[in-house]
């Protein structure tokens, strides 16, 4: 979709950006012209930072590292193999 989002540590820092106590969620509708290129450095960080790591991290799930059952399960697959090869 390509929608930059982050996850912000407090609901306090959110209601600073819209001058309230707190907020539980904050969207960008509306930029001021003078605004622009902060929010699109903003946006690049949260790319960088946040989204793409998601991504990164996404890509390496597991660590190839099987139990006995599954070790055993694949021997033996392996052995019947052999098996079937040699005759």
């Amino acid at each position: 979709m390509g929608v930059p989002y982050a996850i912000v540590k407090g609901k306090a820092r959110l209601g600073t950006v819209v001058h309230k106590k707190t907020a539980a969620c904050l969207a960008l509708t509306e930029v001021r012209s003078e605004d622009k290129s902060e929010l699109s450095k903003l946006v690049s960080t949260v790319k960088e930072g946040y989204t793409d790591k998601y991504d990164e991290h996404k890509r390496h799930w597991g660590g190839g590292i099987m139990g006995a059952k599954a070790n055993a399960r694949i021997e033996k697959k392996r052995k019947a193999l052999e098996q079937a090869i040699k005759i």
